[in-house]
């Protein structure tokens, strides 16, 4: 059965696909991965609400929609299959063209319809990084996902200390991205301005997410050990049973051999007998 994320759509290329599809994804996955990452600080800068980091903000959702649509329709071109590229890679599409859209956004404070938007608008690119991630969720790559998680910290922290007015250091920011990514929230500093209460929202939500990746990476390291050592007793029970084997026959062609002898000299006495 397919599973259910696969209808998500963030999928790339199938391998099958022809050569030059495979190959340009390669090339140009990274690349649109990075440049969707670019939503979360244009988001933050239509919080501060400023005109000049609403105007950044904006640039930055237009230089993300069109990377999104020309990657797309370049892949597009290069796919033998394109609608099927097109179903694989819809949460992409979709992001690229809210990009699009988010451009004629209008100043803070937003309405309910618009703060729900773009809930739903950074819910779904949060979803496109635990996707992009999930090809880390395996034992040796254990060292990749503690360096992302390190990163998402140290941003997390600057975040926190640029917008959250109760913070007065880079230290005490990181205090709080781990507070919030841990769920730990001892209470000696909390988020108290909307931005900085939305910003520890997707800390919390990414945290949950790569601590669980960590913790299941631990786990499988252990078991892949276990299993390691599993194979190990097994070669070696299979190959004294292989020499146990091969000893019996050896026994069983001597005696055969033996046998053979003895009916060989037996039938030589009853001719000689005959005779």
């Amino acid at each position: 059965m397919r599973h259910w994320l696969r209808t998500v759509g963030s999928y790339g290329v199938e391998p099958h696909d022809t050569p030059a599809a495979v190959r340009a994804w390669r090339r140009l996955q990274w690349p649109l991965f990075a440049a969707l990452l670019l939503l979360i600080p244009a988001f933050y800068l239509e919080l501060v609400g400023l005109a000049t980091a609403l105007l950044i903000a904006r640039c930055m959702y237009l230089f993300v929609g069109l990377t999104c649509i020309g990657i797309l329709g370049h892949m597009l071109s290069k796919s033998r299959r394109p609608s099927r590229f097109m179903r694989r890679n819809a949460l992409d599409a979709a992001l690229g063209l809210a990009a699009l859209a988010s451009v004629a956004g209008g100043r803070v404070p937003w309405s309910a319809v618009e703060w729900a938007w773009k809930l739903f608008f950074m819910a779904a690119l949060a979803l496109r990084i635990v996707l992009a991630l999930r090809a880390f969720f395996v034992p040796h790559r254990l060292l990749v996902l503690l360096g992302i998680g390190a990163a998402i910290l140290a941003l997390a922290g600057a975040g926190f200390y640029w917008l959250e007015p109760g913070v007065h250091s880079y230290a005490d920011g990181l205090w709080l991205a781990f507070e919030s990514s841990a769920t730990v929230g001892y209470g000696d500093v909390a988020p108290t301005t909307p931005a900085s209460r939305v910003f520890a929202v997707f800390v919390v939500l990414l945290g949950y997410g790569l601590l669980s990746l960590t913790f299941a990476s631990i786990a499988a390291l252990f078991v892949g050990e276990e299993e390691k050592q599993l194979r190990r007793d097994m070669h070696r029970d299979i190959k004294r049973v292989e020499s146990e084997v091969s000893a019996m026959r050896e026994e069983v062609q001597m005696l055969r051999e033996l046998l053979m002898r003895d009916l060989s000299r037996h039938h030589q006495e009853r001719q000689g007998v005959q005779h």
